[in-house]
């Protein structure tokens, strides 16, 4: 049975930092070119081949869409961001592949029916939803509408990601910092009251065995998380070590050599969860 792509939408915030952050850009900038290449890594070796059908959930201007229908995949993009899907619908344009479909919608109601996909990610809901009962939600709807051989691939932004980042760019000067430091350390959740949008927006931030035993408890089996970028993430002088080849090769070397290991893939600051329906 095919459910309404209708939920009752992320926080209020979460929906305003969207409209106004150009989370379009922002894979192409700083640091997060390294996720942007670890992640895409990542997904070649746990998706199915292509043609396979993936709904790309959280999917936002189709950084990841765009890049896998140009692979040959069948893609899929459901966001909760009006502005996001448009910008997405923009791009897909002008692709030789376009992406397959487009929608706003919610992570816990999917306008997809049962078991239509061979590939679900999750590539930013679970971190929006605070609550563990949403958390649940979303993830039972990408188990509802996988195939039986079906893949998940949930991303978490990790439990210390502020704390490292804050020393890394001297952000605890600032005591408004240091509260919501302190607050993801105690039990997770992110809350930025400050206005300051380089402090993020509202979340919830996992510990990596955390993220694990939720996606097992949603009825995945071989359920792993992987550190996506490793400590490199946090080294000062980032963007000048991406512009050298050697240096770049030296970034993803030790992410990837890193990213399995349970004593630090935490240092990471996003957290991947592969697993499998059956």
């Amino acid at each position: 049975m095919t459910r309404p792509g209708r939920g009752p939408g992320p926080p209020g915030d979460v929906v305003a930092y969207y409209a106004r952050f150009p989370e379009e850009s922002r894979l192409s900038r700083g640091a997060s070119r390294l996720e942007f290449e670890r992640t895409k890594e990542i997904l070649l070796r746990a998706l199915p081949g292509p043609p396979a059908r993936v709904v790309d959930v959280g999917g936002a201007a189709g950084a990841y869409s765009g890049w896998l229908a140009e692979r040959g995949y069948e893609v899929h993009l459901v966001d909760a961001s009006a502005r996001l899907v448009e910008e997405a619908r923009r791009r897909s344009a002008t692709l030789p592949r376009p992406i397959a479909s487009l929608e706003v919608a919610d992570a816990r109601a999917l306008p997809r029916g049962d078991a239509t996909a061979d590939a679900v990610l999750l590539l930013g809901p679970l971190y929006h939803l605070t609550e563990a009962t949403d958390r649940a939600a979303a993830l039972r709807e990408a188990h509802r509408v996988l195939a039986v051989t079906g893949v998940l691939v949930a991303a978490g932004i990790s439990r210390y990601a502020s704390a490292l980042d804050g020393l890394a760019r001297k952000l605890s000067l600032d005591p408004r910092f240091v509260a919501i430091r302190d607050r993801d350390l105690r039990d997770g959740q992110h809350r930025n009251e400050t206005g300051n949008e380089e402090y993020f927006t509202t979340a919830y931030f996992h510990r990596p065995e955390d993220l694990e035993a939720e996606v097992a408890a949603a009825g995945f089996r071989d359920a792993a998380v992987v550190g996506v970028e490793g400590p490199g993430w946090m080294v000062p002088d980032f963007d000048a070590r991406w512009e050298s080849e050697t240096e770049r090769k030296d970034l993803l070397d030790v992410a990837r050599a890193l990213e399995a290991e349970p004593s630090i893939r935490g240092a990471s600051a996003h957290l991947l969860c592969v697993a499998r329906k059956r």
